[in-house]
């Protein structure tokens, strides 16, 4: 799984700041029907769910076509408020954490 190993370091401070903004983020799940792994990230987020958004894009949808180019061999992405955040499921520790430093500021 690829994430952003650096929490609230330099590469991830942005996706930190834009954790913490008043309203809630957005996290976009990229991906397509059939996909076993999706169902299971979207399982694993259940217990985030009052934490963020899900927006979700089908990339096998005609309009969708770069992100098929882009991930069609990655899925499940994920992008928080448009920044890429973790391929390949979820990591639920880096949720926790971005969560956390949410919370404290």
């Amino acid at each position: 799984m690829s994430v952003h190993r650096t929490l609230c370091g330099r590469p991830a401070l942005q996706l930190c700041r834009m954790f913490s903004s008043t309203s809630l983020p957005t996290l976009t799940l990229f991906t397509k029907d059939p996909c076993p792994l999706c169902d299971e990230a979207k399982e694993l987020l259940q217990p985030f769910k009052h934490r963020f958004i899900l927006q979700q894009v089908d990339i096998s949808l005609p309009e969708n076509r770069q992100w098929w180019d882009k991930y069609k061999w990655d899925i499940p992405v994920f992008h928080l408020n448009g920044q890429y955040l973790m391929k390949h499921g979820v990591d639920v520790a880096l949720l926790d954490k971005l969560a956390l430093w949410a919370t404290n500021g």
